[in-house]
């Protein structure tokens, strides 16, 4: 199906460049929800429990993300694109390490790749604030989750 059966509220250029922020957003939270699991299940050594269910906490938040943001892209005309191989392509989050990780690399990992996530989340929000403030108002909600597990994660390596 070519043509978008849901008519859009934006002009064809906003529609672009909001779609365009909601497609890389779904990626990149696509992508965090699985490095947050696999984390999950290889994160070992001193306080092994307390980073295990923080990581799930993190695959929570990413999940729920997704879905908005994907219903937020229906919602203007645009098709989301969440399929591995397009995650796979397009997603701009660091690389997780294979294998059993210690806690304090499975800590220092996840802070770096939220940090990744957070600043292009950001570039999204000032690319959104003319094509569409609706889409912004979402990616500041996002970020601001964001923010606060990032200072939670990076609260463990203080």
């Amino acid at each position: 199906m070519g043509k978008s059966p849901i008519q859009s509220p934006l002009s064809e250029a906003d529609k672009e460049i909001t779609g365009n922020a909601l497609q890389a957003t779904l990626v990149d939270l696509v992508d965090l929800s699985l490095i947050a699991k696999q984390a999950h299940w290889n994160v070992v050594g001193a306080n092994f429990r307390s980073a295990h269910l923080q990581l799930d906490e993190l695959v929570a938040t990413a999940r729920q993300y997704v879905d908005e943001v994907a219903e937020r892209a229906n919602a203007i005309g645009i098709s989301p694109n969440g399929q591995a191989k397009a995650v796979v392509e397009s997603s701009g989050l660091p690389a997780y390490p294979d294998n059993w990780q210690s806690v304090e690399s499975t800590v220092a990992a996840i802070v770096d790749i939220l940090a990744a996530l957070i600043e292009r989340l950001r570039k999204r929000i000032d690319e959104t604030d003319k094509s569409d403030l609706v889409t912004q108002d979402l990616l500041i909600e996002i970020t601001q989750e964001l923010e606060k597990a990032h200072w939670m994660w990076q609260a463990q390596q203080a």
